[in-house]
């Protein structure tokens, strides 16, 4: 095990390309903040993020193991410890913001009307900050401050409007929703191979994967 000062730096790194060694190690943090909870798995390292004893969080990972961290019996435990629920295990993906204006056109909507009782909105509202919402004929956008303060985005594409590429370009379009310079990151489940290409075909980079500890 080892101790690390920041989830955000590590976060930041990884998005400039600069990965830590791939030797097995599993770095143990705690929270960025109440709401965020969980383990993101690079290639050959773990980071958990828990406000439990690190001792505890040792004691149920087997040496040698690299799977443990997400693996089901590990967040089961981590779940109960800390009173909450592990949803999926997702890939994680980032991308560099983008200039101007995006190719789809779009239109925000105001959390609290329009789409706000759209499933991903509130999704969205549990799990970051600062949520926006776009929409465009066929889909929304959403785009807020995740975990340690990345930037996240979540997309949906109406059934009837599904199969013509409209998730790649709405992806894409929140690349040119956050300012230049900065990172925008996806959690995508791998079963939703429609979602997995749409992203890739948007110039998301696969980077690891994740498990968030939700409170509900």
């Amino acid at each position: 095990m080892s101790a690390e000062p920041d989830l955000a730096a590590i976060l930041n790194a990884v998005a400039a390309g600069r990965y830590p060694p791939s030797d097995g190690t599993v770095t143990i943090l705690s929270q960025p903040s109440p709401r965020d909870a969980g383990v993101i798995s690079l290639t050959g390292r773990s980071v958990i993020f828990a406000d439990t004893d690190p001792d505890w969080i040792a004691a149920q990972l087997p040496p040698g193991d690299l799977s443990a961290p997400l693996a089901a019996p590990f967040l089961a435990a981590l779940s109960e410890r800390l009173r909450r629920r592990s949803h999926s295990v997702d890939m994680t993906t980032c991308a560099t913001a983008l200039p101007g204006p995006p190719d789809v056109p779009i239109a925000e909507l105001a959390i609290g009307g329009g789409r706000a009782s759209h499933p991903r909105v509130a999704r969205a509202l549990r799990y970051r900050d600062d949520v926006r919402c776009w929409q465009t004929t066929g889909g929304v956008v959403l785009v807020g401050r995740g975990v340690a303060g990345r930037w996240e985005v979540a997309i949906e594409v109406d059934p009837e409007y599904r199969g013509r590429g409209l998730g790649a370009r709405l992806a894409e379009a929140a690349r040119h929703l956050i300012p230049v310079g900065e990172t925008m990151w996806a959690q995508i489940a791998p079963a939703n191979a429609a979602s997995v290409r749409a992203f890739l075909r948007a110039g998301f980079t696969p980077v690891g994967a994740e498990a968030l500890l939700g409170r509900d």
